[in-house]
């Protein structure tokens, strides 16, 4: 978690945000959206209950007094009245709330059920708001081909190794920023930690493979800020998170059909890819791209599925309807 944060923690809330972090395991980007939800939330609720000035700006009110006391207050109507407010006030959508109740779940459990300060759980019977199920889109092959035949420029060893990594073996923008020189393995295989801290060995295809050598003859060696870093900023630092995002998009702009599609379409890309024409198993792809449970890896066989679907309902013959002769009985 980053350490601004916790400066505008109460005692009780950085126990907690370290509880989740250490204890739980939580990755630092998971914690920070935790912190962002939990702070907001806070807001809402002292300046509903007027707890704070009036006039003190939304964005300013403190939430470094936050004691048991205070969260004692809180009631299951509070969080729905909450609910409503970001959802017609801030805009959130149905996944964005979602993603807030867990954060509010995860803080009152621990209040409750690990550390017994509250003896009863306001969000017990909150529900959850439904997320609309959408099917991931995706790179074709020769969209990604197109992609990566984009790539120029002066760091376009590292731009075009970092585009076939992602490609292929659908790793996510924060698990790229986070790769070592030392994650390579002799025997071609690439040290991946996902969410969670989460560590899975992949192995490298001839393509990746080629990338990663030819970026390496390239690669700074000197004045290198991070010197285990694969890949580097203009500084010489490892590159970050946002920044792999920006290289991504600005190649993205050069492929028909794909100018607005983020960095994370290429690993639905890769999955996608893997699963219908590679005919990878979906138990194996679930342990490449990292998911820890098999139905979001799941997703992919759905999206196979309303390719059918579409196919047969795109025959021209899909919306003909013929009443057949029937031949008179002659005795």
């Amino acid at each position: 978690m980053k350490k601004d944060y916790m400066d505008e923690c109460s005692p009780l809330l950085r126990e907690y945000f370290g509880y989740i972090e250490v204890v739980k395991g939580r990755s630092a980007g998971t914690v920070d959206e935790y912190f962002v939800d939990l702070r907001t939330f806070l807001r809402y609720f002292q300046q509903q209950k007027g707890l704070v000035p009036p006039t003190l700006p939304f964005d300013e009110i403190p939430i470094n007094t936050v004691d048991v006391e205070l969260l004692k207050q809180i009631t299951l109507l509070d969080v729905y009245e909450y609910m409503n407010y970001v959802k017609n006030e801030r805009g959130n959508s149905n996944a964005t709330r979602a993603r807030k109740v867990t954060s509010l779940r995860t803080f009152f459990h621990y209040l409750t059920d690990v550390t017994h300060r509250l003896s009863e759980n306001p969000v017990q019977n909150l529900d959850t708001p439904k997320k609309k199920k959408s099917l991931p889109k995706y790179l074709t092959v020769e969209q990604s081909i197109d992609l990566l035949r984009s790539v120029s420029g002066e760091f376009a060893e590292r731009d075009y190794c970092m585009l076939t990594i992602l490609l292929n073996c659908g790793l996510r923008r924060a698990e790229v920023a986070g790769l070592n020189l030392s994650d390579i393995g002799s025997d071609r295989t690439l040290r991946v930690r996902g969410k969670g801290s989460k560590e899975r060995m992949l192995y490298l295809n001839d393509a990746c493979f080629d990338a990663i050598q030819q970026y390496l003859k390239v690669r700074p060696v000197d004045g290198v800020k991070d010197k285990d870093a694969l890949f580097l900023s203009r500084l010489k630092s490892r590159i970050s998170v946002q920044g792999v995002h920006y290289v991504v998009k600005g190649y993205l702009q050069h492929v028909e059909g794909a100018e607005n599609y983020s960095t994370h379409k290429l690993r639905h890309t890769a999955a996608t890819l893997m699963y219908q024409q590679g005919g990878t198993d979906i138990r194996v792809l679930k342990d490449i791209l990292g998911h820890e449970n098999l139905g979001t890896t799941e997703i992919y066989t759905h999206l196979s599925s309303e390719q059918l679907k579409e196919a047969t309902e795109n025959n021209p013959l899909a919306n003909l309807h013929v009443t057949p002769k029937k031949e008179e009985k002659t005795e």
